[in-house]
């Protein structure tokens, strides 16, 4: 069977980007959370300010227990594609957060999760914590905080010390548990891939990962999901010492803070959530409404290319696309070692990269070089997706665990008939994806109906017009079940808006440097 994923040539290629990785493989621990933490700070009980708009005060927090990590920093933000600007000098540390791997089930014991912690150079140990929870999708680990803090205004930096945490699965918490092969072929499951029968074959292959991963994990298969991230902000908050968190999260992490959110709103301090699903929808329409999104996003991507008199991918974008998955489809671009890429996995690269803009021309160049029989820059985008040391584990996980609804080969091969005509590129991958569910235990919503108790202060919700993560509805609906969120539309591209408009910029330095949220939704252009 060929595949990309164990491919001799891209496991170099994950290697040297481990090699760049920030901070050391053994991390000290910060805390145990458990019977030896200390009770946590008490939440503000204190009313409403009279201020509809006025967010909470900034808490110190002790930040006792990191290590330096700092050497490396710079060629692994010139790896991930953000260098640091000119001037800017970063101090790095690094620890580890014990928590419970589940708590409702104690005697599964503790879950070990990956903290970065960066400030400039000299910055004192007092200051308020600005923390980070990434996206599963491009990066959902403490690393996060590190690529933020290299593009974060100087007077946001000033004010903080920016604490990255990693998700479940990612990071110090890496999930690999999925068999080769299995990975393998749910990866490269290409576009003609899509009757029952297919469906049924994926399903098959599907079960071979939950079955490896159930004896792996020891029944902590269901702890990765937005409600384990949700209650491990609680526990870093109650290790900062802050009766209120700060928070900057993106994508998925956004999901999992609007779970902490409704779980402690008396928690909440200066919130923003970058990007979150619409958290009214279950399978198959938040996959629907999400390659749809995905969909209009290469949109963007394609116009941003032609928009240039030199646009490799010629005056179709589309088009290139299409011929190329075509050809991959009948014949797959040799590496190396009886390995190749893929028609299925060519698709899974482009998606993957639609969330980063600043990628877009990396991708482009990639594609013109399979175009001409070079597959390199393929395998260097799909590495870090589906392998050794992947993202694919731990994105599965995530979407599948927080579902509960599973879909047939049956229903998975019907849709990809229907999703295939209205969503030409990506929607049969998007029924492929359903299908991998299946197996999972079924899981449960990704966040509560509306926040418990008293609301939370005022939360910053950003939706992206061209996000192929979530659609900009995932905003507002999110907006709407906190019932103190205060949306804003950016009508640009990629997962995240903040730092990279200045109109965002501003809403968010406002929030996080004077506590003042946009009284009026605000619509940001492009």
């Amino acid at each position: 069977m060929r595949r990309w994923s164990v491919l001799g040539v891209l496991l170099l290629a994950v290697l040297l980007l481990a090699g760049c990785a920030v901070g050391p493989s053994q991390r000290p621990p910060v805390a145990v959370r458990g019977e030896q933490l200390p009770a946590a700070p008490p939440t503000s009980a204190a009313g409403p300010p009279a201020d509809p708009d006025l967010l909470p005060d900034s808490d110190p927090v002790r930040t006792t227990g990191f290590t330096d990590c700092t050497a490396g920093t710079a060629a692994a933000l010139t790896t991930a594609g953000t260098p640091l600007p000119a001037g800017r000098v970063l101090s790095v540390g690094c620890a580890r957060l014990t928590v419970p791997a589940d708590r409702d089930r104690p005697e599964l014991g503790p879950a070990r999760l990956g903290l970065t912690r960066v400030t400039t150079p000299g910055a004192a140990d007092g200051r308020p914590a600005l923390v980070v929870l990434g996206d599963t999708g491009t990066d959902g680990s403490a690393r996060a905080a590190v690529s933020l803090a290299a593009r974060l205004p100087a007077a946001v930096l000033d004010r903080y010390q920016v604490i990255g945490v990693d998700r479940r699965g990612t990071g110090e918490d890496l999930l690999d548990c999925a068999p080769v092969d299995a990975r393998a072929a749910l990866l490269d499951a290409g576009p003609d891939r899509r009757d029952e029968a297919a469906m049924t074959a994926l399903l098959e292959r599907a079960r071979e990962v939950v079955q490896d991963c159930n004896l792996l994990l020891s029944g902590t298969l269901t702890s990765y999901r937005a409600a384990s991230g949700a209650d491990d902000l609680e526990s870093l908050r109650s290790v900062l010492g802050a009766a209120r968190l700060d928070l900057l999260a993106v994508g998925d992490g956004a999901d999992a803070a609007a779970a902490w959110i409704g779980a402690h709103p008396g928690s909440v301090g200066r919130v923003v959530l970058d990007g979150p699903g619409d958290p009214t929808l279950d399978e198959p329409a938040r996959t629907e409404t999400t390659t749809a999104a995905a969909e209009k996003a290469f949109d963007a991507f394609a116009g941003a290319c032609t928009a240039s008199p030199t646009c490799p991918l010629g005056p179709d974008p589309r088009g290139y696309v299409d011929e190329l998955v075509f050809r991959l489809s009948r014949t797959a671009l040799p590496v190396g070692d009886g390995d190749a890429v893929t028609a299925g996995a060519t698709l899974r690269a482009v998606r993957s990269v639609m969330s980063q803009p600043a990628r877009w021309p990396e991708l482009q160049s990639a594609l013109v070089a399979a175009g001409d029989g070079d597959p390199a820059g393929l395998v260097r985008i799909l590495a870090p997706l589906g392998g050794p040391q992947g993202r694919f584990d731990a994105t599965l996980a995530t979407r599948c665990n927080d579902s509960r609804v599973r879909i047939t080969p049956g229903e998975a091969a019907d849709l990809a008939g229907q999703w295939a005509q209205r969503f030409p590129l990506f929607g049969v991958a998007a029924a492929q994806e359903l299908v991998a569910c299946g197996p999972w235990p079924s899981g449960g919503p990704v966040t509560p109906a509306a926040p418990r108790g008293a609301p939370p202060p005022p939360v910053v919700v950003i939706g992206t017009a061209q996000d192929p993560r979530s659609p900009q509805s995932g905003a507002e609906r999110t907006a709407q079940q906190l019932a103190t969120g205060r949306l804003v539309r950016w009508q640009g591209s990629g997962t995240g808006a903040y730092p990279r408009t200045p109109c965002v910029t501003d809403v968010v330095d406002r929030a996080l440097l004077t506590g003042r949220a946009p009284s009026q939704p605000v619509v940001c252009p492009p």
